[in-house]
Formats: C-alpha cells, structure tokens, sequence
C-alpha cells in the first residue's frame, strides 16, 4: 500500500530492523564530517574552551550530540579535552540504535533529549535523517507524493492543506506554470517536487529548548528559500554508494534541509538571533585550514611531517567548497550573548543575516 513519504521514511530509517537503529550505523556506508573526527573534535575542543569561558567555567559542561551514529565524535572529545576540561565534562549521545558495547562507560546513551542542558548541543547530519513529506506540483498546486515502501514505486496523493501548506507558502513557493500554459493539459517537463521541511523546523525547536544555557550547533547540507532546488533532494545511499530512494530499511534516506527554516524555528524558541556559515568558513575560524607542513619539517622530523601531513589532508577534506566544506553551521546560542561564543568569522564569510521574525 502506498503511503506518505514521512510515514515511509520514519519506518525505513528507525522502525523495527530500520537502517539506523540495525547494523553496523552509518559510518558503514557514507562519511559525514563526524567521521573525520580528529581534525573535527580538535575544533570542537577550541569551541567548547570559547563556550566554557562564556557561560563561566561551569562545575559541569554537558556535550549532546543528536543523532549520534555509535558515539564516534563524543569518543574523539572525550580523548581530545584536556584535563581541565574534561574532568568536567558530561557526555550524551541521544540516539535510538543500542548503545554500541565499546562506548566508554562516561558516554551517557539515551534515545530522547535531556532537559536544562547547560553546554553545547550537537546535531551533525541529523536533520537530513529527520523524516518529511515529499510534494510536487500540480495544476490546482501543490500535492502529495505517496511511495510503495517495497518498490519505492511513487503514486500521486491529494492536496496539501493546514501548517503543510503554511510552510510551503513561506518558505518553498510553488512554481509558476510555464508559459503559454493554459491549464488544460500537464507541462511537458516534469513537475517541480518539493520536501516540507516542517518536522525539521520541529526538531530543531526542541532541541534548542533543551538547552537551559549554552549553545545548540547543527552542521548539514541544505539550501536558501532563494535557491531551492526545483526537483527536491530526496535520495538514498548504501555501501558507499548513491542508491534510489527505496524506503524498505535497506539503505539512508536523506534529504538535503531547508536550513533558513530551521534557523528561524531556532532563533524563535531562543529568542536570539543565528548565525549560518558554511563549513570551510567555520572551521577556518576555529583553527583549520589544511595547509600542507613544511616540506623542511620532513628532514628534521618525519614521523611529525607524517603525522601533520596526515592532518592536513583530512583538514582539506573537511573544508573543501565542493564537498564537506560546503556544508552550513548553524550556531544558535541560547540564555548568553552570542558575541561571547560565537568565533570571529573571516571577513570573506560572514554570518548570513537572519529572516525577518516568523
């Protein structure tokens, strides 16, 4: 039977035998920024120092990261902290897989948020898991798209209405139809798509409202209202590989998020303003840059020339505009003033302007 793209999805991904709650986890089958955890946690560990100071060397500093995968980027962060730091820690990964058997007994592993967080709150490539409903345009607008969870064979559902259409009214317009387009017969082309990003502005919400103080931080690929992408993002992936979009649990289903939203949904529960910067920019303020070692240091140390050419290769990756780097971060501070936390961006990336209040 044919059912709505959220419902598919939600199933697939973290129902029983799902592809994020059985198996080995995602870093079986594609690599995300947390998987580059050295260079990653070593910049995390200089936001956290910035943090620490802001919300005055607190007895306790909590780390959640939602949508944890098996707690690779905790387990870096716990190994990277120094002592002053890390006696203090208390770390939490939220996440509905088992608790892996090898996670350091100090990793708090919990399926639902913790409340009054005080510290910094994590979600690396969440939001595109989250799951939403797949539309795409028709002569009266927009409608649903329902899928055979099986085939991944797609039907046309009925209409969108209520907060579904509120927030594709706001944020993803419907196309115009195409010229000479009288209405009588289907365009030619095929139809615009569109994924409703509504639950992702949910998430993010209570994730933000988790925090008690701190700063809530999302890294992830997405899109601007003012460049969406006009056949949708949704797709698949297993093994490594870029696969069709069939929701029977065997692979990732993901879709690219519509961040401006997510920001807005944060900054309201926060009431503070964001700010968004691509990857590359981000981390660059916090100390990467994947510049090679000097060729010199390989005469007089190469183990270190090794190691920091090693480094510097991940670094690269991490920050390459046509990969990972091009990925945003979503700073949302919460409870402190954001010029305390917030690193100091290069002048050619600055932060992006929020939107006007919802």
């Amino acid at each position: 039977m044919a059912i709505g793209w959220a419902a598919a999805m939600s199933a697939a991904l973290y129902g029983e035998g799902g592809f994020f709650v059985a198996g080995a986890g995602p870093a079986a089958h594609f690599r995300t920024s947390a998987h580059v955890v050295p260079v990653l946690g070593t910049a995390l560990v200089r936001l956290l120092d910035r943090l620490d100071a802001a919300l005055g060397r607190p007895d306790r500093l909590d780390v959640v990261d939602v949508g944890a995968g098996r707690g690779e980027l905790l387990t870096t962060l716990a190994r990277l902290a120094p002592s002053g730091l890390a006696d203090r820690l208390r770390l939490t990964a939220v996440e509905l897989a088992p608790r892996p058997p090898e996670l350091a007994p100090a990793i708090d592993w919990r399926a639902d948020l913790p409340e009054r967080v005080v510290g910094l709150l994590l979600g690396t490539e969440w939001l595109d898991n989250v799951p939403l409903e797949v539309v795409e345009s028709g002569p009266t607008g927009w409608r649903r798209v329902l899928v055979e969870p099986a085939t991944g064979v797609e039907s046309a559902g009925g209409p969108v209405d209520g907060a579904e259409a509120d927030w594709l009214a706001r944020w993803w317009p419907a196309p115009e139809p195409a010229p000479g387009w009288s209405g009588a017969a289907a365009p030619a082309e095929a139809p615009e798509r569109a994924e409703i990003g509504l639950p992702r502005d949910d998430a993010w919400a209570a994730a933000v409202a988790a925090l008690d103080r701190g700063l809530a931080l999302a890294v992830d690929y997405g899109h601007l209202r003012q460049a969406r992408p006009p056949y949708g993002t949704l797709t698949g992936f297993r093994d490594g590989r870029q696969v069709p979009p069939v929701p029977d649990g065997r692979c990732d289903l993901t879709a690219h998020v519509a961040i401006d939203s997510v920001a807005a949904a944060g900054s309201a529960v926060a009431g503070l303003p964001y700010a968004l910067v691509r990857q590359r920019a981000a981390l660059r303020a916090l100390g990467v840059d994947g510049a090679r070692p000097p060729l010199a240091l390989a005469s007089t140390d190469p183990a270190g020339y090794v190691r920091a050419l090693a480094a510097a290769s991940t670094a690269a990756e991490l920050t390459d505009p046509a990969g990972l780097g091009g990925h945003w971060w979503l700073f949302q501070p919460v409870g402190i003033a954001p010029a305390a936390v917030l690193p100091p961006w290069p002048a050619e990336a600055p932060a992006e302007a929020p939107p006007q209040a919802r």
